[in-house]
């Protein structure tokens, strides 16, 4: 693990530690001063930083192994570990005995990072994409031929001395020159001798191809004139793509350079610029999301899909605690996924928010905006079910703090007309909403939620059920009075004269001479379906 100072001097009164996430373990650690901090909140100065394919976040001591060194040491550390150890040394130790030289090849675990290499050279815009694949390609070639000459050479090496003219290259006689006893032979001579064949034998090109002597260099022509095959089907087909301009790193590219042209035109700042830039590359990054693979697939699918995956976060949401499963499931089916980098602001203080997002993965935080000359203020920490915006998207009141991600997170996102449209047709659940939003608030905030429009549209909604309600019972429909009461309709409930479907049942049942009989029925229907 490599250490990298980021600040010239470092105190005993410094805190919380940032980390630089890297494959395959490289992090840069810089502790911010706890003055900063307001009293009574833990929480570090936290900005996004991408730095190829690295994320910077903050985490405090103690979740240190489990943001560091807990994800590497699962994944890439002990293949790692291995490479580095001496194994040249130690097969001339042990006697350079054969099964301790097949170790030699963990090292090309190593090989793994050059694919990296060039996935950042081609998602680089400065680079001409034409040219880094081209590159790419020549190196796939020249690896995969560079491997199978040495596999060639050591498969000659493995038979003794006296029987060098049962190989390959021993039997090998290329005009006047003869290749027998080409163990005396100079290195880089056999080196190429051992590529040229290898080359030949990729192209096919009919002629001058390997001759394979024994049954080891037999099977393995076998298994490399095969994989050639492979090979030169993914070169064409890369070559083909390139033409064509269909892979989506270069549209990913196109998308990028657009977005850089438009910010350069209209003079953006910087610190924005790289935030919209990371956002698109995350994008492009987590392109397993429900709008590129489920695009295709019948809205009745979607659905059935959305509520599998999301609708076990939306129960779990405080907002909709006590809310119909019909409701939960709509909600479900309507919202969309999204992803976050550290220190991206969701919703700014002071604006009108139109989404409503609920938490899945990662934390988010609420911030109060300070004024001139003052630090921050962070309010309160949001995990798994927390939702955000909520009040001033079901109130109309603008954001009265600033929500940003402070580790990378993913989120679910619902359109405020969306909601109102579910909340329009369950608008019991909509009182359910408005009593659960209350519960903790204080009396100014509680007096914005009781004369928003939402909550008002509710009440309006709740009276024409009363009115509807009440005449049936004063026409004496039981089974009007069912279906009403079934939609969630309230039998105590008063209309705007003061009257409620028990005083009107009693009217109409004192008329037909049924009182009791009718009434007790109306009570049954009532308790069955509330």
């Amino acid at each position: 693990m490599q250490v990298v100072p980021v600040v010239d001097s470092i105190h005993s009164d410094m805190g919380d530690l940032l980390l630089l996430l890297h494959s395959p373990g490289v992090w840069v650690f810089q502790r911010t001063p706890r003055k900063s901090v307001p009293s009574g909140h833990c929480r570090p100065n936290c900005f996004p930083h991408r730095h190829r394919r690295s994320l910077f976040c903050c985490v405090s001591r103690r979740s240190f192994l489990l943001h560091g060194l807990r994800p590497y040491l699962k994944s890439r550390f002990l293949v790692d570990l291995l490479g580095c150890f001496p194994w040249d040394a130690i097969y001339k130790a042990c006697g350079r005995k054969e099964p301790v030289r097949y170790l030699l090849w963990i090292r090309l675990s190593r090989a793994l990072r050059v694919t990296e290499f060039f996935e950042k050279l081609e998602k680089d815009i400065r680079l001409n994409y034409l040219f880094t694949r081209i590159v790419k390609l020549l190196v796939v070639e020249v690896y995969c031929t560079h491997t199978a000459a040495c596999i060639f050479y050591y498969l000659a090496t493995t038979l003794p001395p006296w029987e060098e003219g049962y190989t390959w290259i021993g039997s090998l006689k290329m005009g006047d020159y003869s290749y027998a006893h080409f163990r005396g032979i100079d290195l880089w001579t056999r080196y190429i001798t051992s590529l040229y064949f290898a080359i030949v034998t990729m192209a096919t090109v009919g002629y001058g191809e390997i001759h394979a002597v024994n049954t080891k260099e037999m099977i393995f022509v076998m298994i490399y004139v095969s994989f050639d095959m492979i090979l030169g089907a993914y070169l064409l087909g890369n070559m083909a793509a390139l033409i064509v301009k269909g892979s989506k790193t270069e549209k990913f590219r196109d998308k990028m350079a657009d977005i850089i042209k438009y910010m350069n035109r209209n003079r953006l700042g910087k610190r924005i610029s790289k935030e919209i830039k990371d956002h698109v590359r995350l994008q492009y990054e987590s392109r397993y999301n429900e709008s590129s693979v489920l695009q295709d697939i019948p809205a009745s699918i979607r659905a059935k899909i959305s509520q599998k995956l999301y609708e076990p976060y939306i129960r779990g949401v405080p907002l909709f605690r006590g809310c119909s499963h019909e409701f939960i499931k709509q909600i479900a089916i309507k919202v969309h996924e999204e992803f976050f980098l550290p220190g991206e602001v969701i919703m700014e203080q002071g604006s009108m928010a139109d989404q409503l997002y609920f938490v899945c993965h990662g934390k988010v935080e609420e911030v109060r905006k300070p004024e001139e000359n003052e630090t921050e203020e962070s309010l309160l920490d949001l995990h798994t079910y927390n939702s955000v915006g909520e009040i001033s998207v079901l109130c109309n009141i603008p954001v009265p703090y600033t929500v940003q991600v402070y580790e990378l997170s993913r989120l679910l996102r619902i359109d405020k007309q969306a909601l109102v449209e579910i909340l329009g047709i369950y608008f019991s659940d909509g009182r359910v909403i408005i009593n659960n939003l209350l519960e903790g608030r204080e009396s100014s905030l509680r007096s914005k939620i009781l004369d928003s429009d939402i909550t008002l549209n509710i009440a309006k909604h709740e009276s024409e059920l009363t009115m509807r309600l009440n005449c049936a019972a004063h026409d004496g429909d039981l089974y009007r009075l069912s279906r009403i009461i079934g939609a969630g309709a309230d039998p105590s409930r008063t209309d705007y004269d003061g009257r409620s479907p028990l005083v009107s049942i009693s009217s109409f049942c004192k008329v037909c001479g049924e009182r009791y009989i009718f009434a007790w029925t109306y009570y049954i229907f009532a308790w069955t379906f509330l």
